[in-house]
């Protein structure tokens, strides 16, 4: 079955919504020849100007035929000569000739002399090609997506295979304070922490028996922290650098897992006042990734002792505060829980108390005095920028 056509004022219109709309402008036209007189200059001017300012508005080809055909009139009343005229005519003509232009379009939309079956041709081979160009660039795009989506995917297999990779050398480790294995690792990256006397003294400490291996594999582990029924058991590291474990796990390899490691100005022969462990906030729970259930006191309730082994010494702590917190700047004058370490005197230590018991988000009826040792937990937190939630315990006796 043939499909209707529709024709108004030369146009030909596939759809009755189409239609609808051309019959509005011819409506909107016609008024507007009746309005203008298009041998008065004047008149012409002033169409033109709100044409052109779109103060008249055309839902279809009908109103850019208008507008021409109102553009050429005025032309028409220049004032100019019919010779400057055939000049300016003949011109753009040629010029359109060398340069392979279309001819000039005629009033109605058409070029001079063009059927209305040559328009249809006309217009069909516009249509086709802007189909082609929408085509290119719906593929342009689905090209886009694909190496996007192949850009993705490599980054998941990546981060994938670091993080197996880490928790199978973590099992081993785990494993291997059972055993007793002799291997040697160094890396060029960072150093150990060397522990010295007041008077300056290098001091070599026992390693507890379950740690030797462990140690002898990496000199730079410091301890072992575990949290009972949680995924948090992993090794402690510690450098003279803060930032190499936040990209690299315990062998020394890129990871963007990194590895959970006490802060370089602890000492835990001193001993220092405060402990400070750093983890990253892993989204698949892995490092401290879960550490911020403690925001719940019931799972605070379930959990509330953190073991904590140094290499020379065990270590059980009870949770005393959980709160959040932030990086500040230098100049904020503010309780900065990351720079407290050691205490210098009790007055200083009862004030960080006080802050960290003000910003608790519970109270679990855990005090420490003056003397306690503390272990502290630091991981990302997203509520604000540069956010971290902590963790604080005191260390009891054994």
């Amino acid at each position: 079955m043939a499909q209707k056509v529709y024709v108004v004022e030369g146009r030909q219109f596939r759809t009755d919504t189409d239609y609808r709309k051309a019959l509005r402008d011819k409506q909107i036209i016609d008024q507007l020849r009746e309005k203008v007189d298009f041998g008065n200059r004047s008149q012409l001017e002033q169409l033109v100007k709100q044409l052109k300012q779109n103060k008249v508005q055309f839902h279809t080809m009908l109103g850019q035929d208008f507008i021409e055909e109102a553009e050429d009139a005025l032309k028409q009343l220049s004032g100019k000569s019919a010779k400057g005229r055939a000049a300016r005519t003949k011109a753009p003509r040629k010029a359109a000739k060398k340069q392979g232009k279309a001819p000039a379009k005629h009033p109605a939309g058409r070029t001079a002399g063009e059927s209305p079956g040559q328009k249809d041709a006309r217009m069909e081979a516009y249509v086709q090609a802007e189909l082609k160009r929408r085509e290119k660039l719906r593929r342009r795009l689905a090209l886009l997506c694909s190496i996007v989506a192949v850009g993705c995917l490599g980054y998941f297999f990546v981060y994938a295979y670091q993080t197996a990779r880490t928790q199978r050398e973590f099992e081993r480790l785990a494993a291997m304070r059972e055993e007793a294995q002799a291997m040697s690792l160094t890396a060029e990256d960072s150093a150990p922490v060397i522990h010295y006397t007041e008077d300056g003294e290098q001091v070599v400490p026992e390693v507890l028996e379950e740690y030797k291996n462990l140690y002898n594999i990496n000199k730079r582990l410091i301890g072992w922290l575990k949290i009972d029924d949680t995924k948090i058991d992993y090794p402690v590291m510690q450098t003279t650098n803060n930032e190499y474990y936040l990209t690299h796990n315990i062998n020394q390899q890129s990871d963007k897992n990194g590895a959970l490691f006490l802060d370089k100005d602890c000492d835990v022969l001193a001993p220092s006042t405060n402990l400070i462990i750093y983890g990253h906030h892993m989204k698949n729970g892995n490092m401290f990734g879960t550490l911020d259930q403690y925001s719940s006191e019931a799972y605070y309730k379930e959990h509330p002792v953190i073991q904590f082994d140094t290499i020379y010494e065990k270590g059980t702590y009870e949770i005393m505060y959980v709160f959040r917190s932030r990086i500040y700047n230098e100049e904020d004058v503010v309780f900065k829980y990351y720079q407290f370490i050691d205490a210098v005197s009790e007055q200083e230590f009862e004030s960080n108390m006080q802050e960290m018991a003000a910003m608790s988000l519970y109270d679990t009826g855990v005090t420490a005095s003056y003397g306690d040792r503390l272990l502290t937990l630091s991981t990302c937190d997203y509520y604000v920028d540069d956010g971290r939630f902590v963790v604080v315990a005191k260390k009891t006796e054994n």
